[in-house]
């Protein structure tokens, strides 16, 4: 059902000077509330500055993040945000949206699982007197390791300058060049991961 709301035309959302969103779908005018709902129903929507109409869907959705933050349902490490805001005119910033998309969809393949999971351990805790959150946390654990793994890949300190046959170090373009092979070397791995966690759940 969420596939299939996806898969149809994104319902454009009009963003007004005095701030207000207006649904172009139902006629009425929503809330951020609202469009995080919509997120969670699996609905698609694109909002653009009624205005200049500039799509704004990133800032809007990142707002929405933001108000979830501050409402206590932390989600986000401050290792992750600190990490992630350093990477910010770092020469691989490009290729992290598309990493940090595959990590959240090899997460998002265990979603059903974990579910189920914690259905079965928590209905069955009362009698069975064992931990019922131990295979959630394994779980957990396995997904933050793909987290771990790709933010680690994108770190300017995962690939240091090698050292010349003469013992000294090479030259700046030649160590930058090993940099970047290095760098692709621990991307493709990483893929390897992705896609084998991927397939596992």
């Amino acid at each position: 059902m969420a596939d299939a709301k996806r898969d149809a035309d994104p319902i454009v959302i009009k963003k007004y000077a005095n701030r207000r969103l207006y649904n172009t779908a139902t006629s009425s005018y929503v809330t951020l509330e609202h469009l995080a709902q919509m997120v969670r129903d699996g609905v698609d929507f694109q909002v653009f500055d009624a205005k200049s109409g500039e799509d704004i869907t990133r800032q809007v959705l990142t707002h929405i993040i933001v108000e979830e933050e501050n409402k206590g349902e932390n989600m986000l490490p401050l290792g992750f945000l600190r990490q992630l805001i350093s990477l910010y005119g770092d020469s691989v910033q490009a290729m992290v949206p598309g990493y940090l998309e595959q990590s959240m969809k090899a997460f998002a393949g265990n979603q059903d699982q974990i579910r189920e999971m914690m259905e079965q351990t928590f209905s069955a805790a009362a009698g069975a007197g064992g931990n019922p959150l131990k295979a959630l946390e394994d779980m957990t654990r396995q997904n933050l390791a793909i987290f771990e793994t790709a933010m680690k890949s994108f770190s300017p300190f995962a690939a240091a300058p090698s050292p010349s046959a003469s013992g000294g170090v090479k030259p700046a373009e030649a160590a930058n060049e090993d940099d970047m092979d290095a760098m692709r070397e621990q991307l493709n791995k990483l893929q390897k991961q992705l896609d084998k966690m991927s397939k596992k759940g």
